[in-house]
């Protein structure tokens, strides 16, 4: 996969959940940066292409639009 990101990313493992109307899907952060993050989820199919990225342990909220996504993983960027 071709490199796109303009910030540099930190490899992270933190439990989190992707809100939005009408539900609550939980995820694992696997890279993090100033403009967005790597997600692992069970399925990316019933993800809605804009959500808030909740990072429970830290108590931060960012609402965010996907970038790219695979069967598993969600790329976002922090709107």
């Amino acid at each position: 996969m071709d490199e796109h990101r303009t910030k540099s990313r930190h490899d992270v493992v933190k439990a989190g959940t992707i809100e939005f109307d009408g539900g609550i899907v939980t995820c694992v952060i696997r890279d993090l940066s100033d403009g967005g993050a790597g997600l692992d989820v069970v399925s990316s199919a019933d993800i809605p292409d804009r959500f808030t990225l909740v990072l429970r342990t830290d108590c931060l909220h960012f609402p965010c639009h996907v970038a790219w996504r695979e069967d598993s993983r969600i790329g976002v960027i922090f709107d």
